[in-house]
């Protein structure tokens, strides 16, 4: 195709394909945990990392993953204080990363303008070559991460009781996952930006959910969505120069609703 004569599309379409790998199993095992809003709550966070990394003259992305991982270790700390009402810690986090990131914000308005609008709204064809490496280096360790735990993940996610009994670390095993959200969605956030890294989260799970009978099933089906959504978006983007995030979000949802209107009419044939 005549688009991928272009560097940037070449590397747009390739971290696609490094997200695409991430985002299913982070976004399913969300999902499982009743915690779908935590990556939207970390993605608002994330903001107050950018004002103070602007305010401190320091790379944004160092200041943000800083800030996300310590926001990460808090909101499992209070999930299990209240561990009856655990979106409490999801409210509360949220509330005050987006305080923070405001009061930062208007210290020092001139500088932060543009560099929040840029990881508000994100843009995946501006990605650098660093960038691409970062998340495919996130995409391989994510993956062994997977490989050697996921039946402790799958215990600890369905019943945290009965892991427990099992004599599985499972207060280190929540904390060390929320850590490796926070820092997929730290380094995610300025290629697809803040508002729309959840999207790619949580609707890809979503769709995978409602056709999948088992957990690996479900991991298989959400890459697969994964894929075609952001190569779909991405395409649109390019065709109709419509913003990239957006485009994918939105294909993320036409998606979600085809596949769940034909789940409907097979199930009510049978």
């Amino acid at each position: 195709m005549e688009m991928f004569q272009y560097d940037f599309i070449q590397r747009a379409f390739l971290a696609g394909a490094a997200i695409s790998l991430i985002t299913p199993i982070l976004g399913l095992l969300l999902i499982l945990r009743r915690q779908s809003l935590m990556a939207d709550t970390l993605s608002h966070i994330s903001l107050a990392g950018v004002a103070l990394g602007i305010i401190l003259q320091v790379h944004p992305t160092y200041t943000t993953l800083l800030v996300v991982v310590v926001a990460s270790v808090l909101i499992e700390y209070l999930r299990m204080v209240y561990r009856d009402y655990s979106e409490i810690s999801i409210a509360m986090m949220m509330a005050t990363g987006m305080s923070v990131a405001l009061v930062l914000m208007n210290l020092n308005r001139n500088a932060t303008n543009f560099k929040i609008e840029q990881f508000l709204f994100g843009s995946i064809v501006l990605i650098s070559d660093q960038e691409v490496k970062m998340l495919l280096g996130l995409a391989l360790i994510l993956g062994i991460l997977y490989l050697i735990f996921r039946k402790p993940l799958y215990v600890v996610t369905f019943d945290e009781a009965t892991a427990h009994t099992s004599g599985l670390p499972v207060k280190w095993i929540s904390i060390i996952f929320s850590v490796v959200t926070g820092v997929a969605i730290s380094i995610m956030m300025p290629i697809v930006g803040a508002l729309l890294v959840s999207a790619l989260m949580v609707i890809p799970s979503a769709t995978a959910i409602r056709i999948s009978k088992s957990f690996g099933q479900a991991i298989i089906i959400g890459i697969i969505i994964n894929f075609l959504g952001i190569f779909a978006g991405l395409t649109a983007s390019y065709q109709l120069d419509t913003p990239p995030g957006a485009s994918i979000a939105l294909c993320f949802i036409m998606i979600f609703i085809l596949v769940t209107v034909v789940h409907r009419l097979i199930t009510h044939r049978r």
